[in-house]
């Protein structure tokens, strides 16, 4: 018989230490799990306190810089809700040593969209921030958290019209660059393809012109207008404010369009790294969650002329009696910075208005326009105003290369940059920027017109019917006082006012946890299986939510085309049939 090979002390251990180092790590992980927790719930809750704090002390611009007010919009002729102010010191440095006379003046406004003002600055790696850098002086267009009563989208901009031109007289001979993000960048083309123009570059950052284009199953809130009937919500709801129309719906509107991370990834990032990650979540949530209100006759008038009617490009929309608005007009450099990754200005609406207006390169060449486009291939919309890696990068690129603008012939060109090093901190010559000149003709995007001009004539009489029936009766029964609870009871404020120990005096408990919590917290072993075991599940989690975020999509993508997207010849039919 074969002899059986001897089982030492050591082998019949293994088994056993195995299993104590497995329990060890559960008992870690598990003491681990519920401190992040605790400390998670004290985040929610300071979140919390620093909206009211925001809200109490009046919402001012959330900028890490100081500043002096130079103009309030407020106080003019044609009075509206913004003020002009001056960058006038970082930190402990004061600007005067450090500014360059020889540069033109930076002009940096910020998106009026539902949120407050203080993306473009509210770090020091920002617009602001490289402007400063560079050597220009700065000016930042901020607004206040209420319009004034009545201000129409004319009186806006007649009030951004007043503070470029005192920018331009404090800087005689230097014409302001203007930095336009997101809805501030067609508040700019607007000024520019007006009936007075504008003579200095404009930077359009991430900024709709075009607004029925888009890719089909990648960029659904244009599709919106159409399934929601048309511009009459936003009119219902602006009666319902009392003639103000809340930010939070917008919010709302772009938390929705990614319900994976609104749902779900961006409270794990936060909980999965609670010691990295608190004091970056709890910057951005201080912008985030200031609701800002627009007025009636503005956000019908951005919604049923731009969004709905895409009156910009077509060159039929009237900002003040006897002055339309034509984007042939503008004579002023563009530079319109895009990204592939973003869903909700992606590059189709960015650039599709210049072969609408300019049909051919020659076209564009003999108005004497100089159109430059940047294209970043990945981040996110609101990654274009305050990613720190695209700061010190593409906007300090275009930034350092404002001066060879003028120098282009007219035509379209691509900007693109080399940047060899992979350094983001990087200047030239380190990194070189070159003008590729492109066709206009190559700008051949989807025509989508005959289903929008549908929701178009569908909005208009949808807006009628309502404010003929509806709209009397909402307008009688709104006051101040239901106006205000509405605004109060908004779930994006609901939600996160829950935390708050105002609100719910519990979280008075959380905080004193979360002070003891944090001082025993020693971070968890690096060999600990338990958290891949989470992380494993949190993107599970997170792929289902897209999957259905995917599916809600493509949905809507066909309810669209079945009520809007008939073929041609059965229109055609229809209307010899009523003939």
């Amino acid at each position: 018989m074969a002899q059986q090979p001897s089982t030492t002390a050591t082998d019949r251990l293994w088994p056993a230490t195995v299993a104590n180092q497995m329990m060890l790590n559960l008992l870690s992980y598990q003491t681990d799990l519920w401190q992040r927790s605790v400390l998670h719930l004290d985040t929610l809750r300071e979140r919390a306190n620093n909206m009211l704090e925001h809200e109490r002390a009046g919402k001012p611009p959330l900028l890490d810089f100081d500043y002096e007010t130079v103009l309030d919009g407020r106080r003019l002729e044609r009075p509206a809700n913004y003020a002009l102010l001056r960058i006038t010191r970082v930190g402990d440095d004061c600007l005067e040593d450090c500014l360059d006379a020889t540069k033109p003046p930076v002009v940096i406004v910020d998106p009026r969209a539902g949120h407050g003002p203080g993306i473009g600055g509210f770090k020091r790696d920002s617009e602001v921030g490289m402007a400063l850098h560079e050597g220009h002086p700065v000016y930042f267009v901020a607004f206040f958290p209420e319009p004034v009563a009545g201000q129409t989208l004319g009186d806006v901009l007649d009030v951004l019209r007043r503070f470029v031109e005192t920018v331009a007289e404090r800087h005689p001979g230097k014409p302001p660059v203007l930095y336009g993000n997101c809805q501030a960048g067609w508040a700019i083309a607007l000024l520019a393809a007006d009936c007075e123009g504008l003579v200095g570059p404009a930077v359009l950052n991430g900024s709709p012109l075009s607004y029925w284009s888009g890719e089909s199953g990648v960029n659904p809130m244009r599709l919106a207008g159409g399934l929601m009937g048309g511009a009459w919500l936003a009119h219902l709801l602006a009666d319902l404010g009392d003639g103000r129309f809340d930010g939070a719906h917008l919010a709302v509107n772009f938390e929705s369009l990614k319900p994976a991370n609104t749902l779900w990834q961006k409270d794990y990032e936060l909980f999965a790294d609670i010691d990295g990650q608190r004091e970056r979540f709890l910057d951005f949530e201080r912008w985030w969650t200031g609701f800002y209100a627009l007025s009636k006759e503005e956000i019908t008038s951005i919604v049923g002329n731009l969004f709905v009617g895409n009156k910009l490009e077509r060159g039929e929309l009237k900002v003040c009696p006897g002055c339309t608005v034509d984007l042939r007009r503008i004579r002023n450099p563009l530079v319109i910075f895009a990204s592939s990754g973003d869903n909700i200005t992606p590059p189709h609406q960015a650039l599709n208005w210049i072969p609408a207006v300019y049909p051919d390169t020659a076209a564009l060449k003999a108005a004497g326009q100089r159109i430059v486009y940047l294209l970043n291939s990945h981040v996110g919309h609101l990654g274009i105003f305050v990613s720190a890696r695209v700061a010190r990068l593409e906007h300090r690129a275009i930034l350092e290369s404002v001066g060879e603008l003028n120098d282009l012939a007219p035509g379209l060109y691509e900007m693109r940059i080399d940047n060899p090093t992979g350094d983001p901190d990087c200047h030239k010559p380190q990194f070189r920027v070159h003008f590729e000149e492109r066709r206009v003709e190559d700008l051949d995007y989807p025509d989508q017109v005959p289903a929008f001009e549908r929701v178009r004539a569908l909005s208009e009489h949808n807006v009628a019917l309502y404010e003929t029936f509806l709209g009397p009766w909402v307008r009688l029964m709104s006051n101040p006082w239901t106006a205000e609870a509405l605004r109060q009871l908004h779930p994006a404020r609901t939600s996160r006012l829950l935390y708050a120990e105002r609100f719910n005096p519990w979280m008075d408990s959380v905080k004193q946890l979360a002070a003891s919590v944090a001082s025993a917290r020693e971070p968890l072993n690096t060999d600990n299986p338990f958290p891949q075991w989470e992380a494993l599940n949190s993107a599970m989690i997170g792929s289902w939510l897209e999957l259905a975020g995917t599916l809600r999509d493509g949905a809507s993508e066909f309810a669209f085309r079945g009520l809007y997207g008939w073929p041609l010849a059965i229109d055609e039919g229809i209307g010899t049939e009523s003939a």
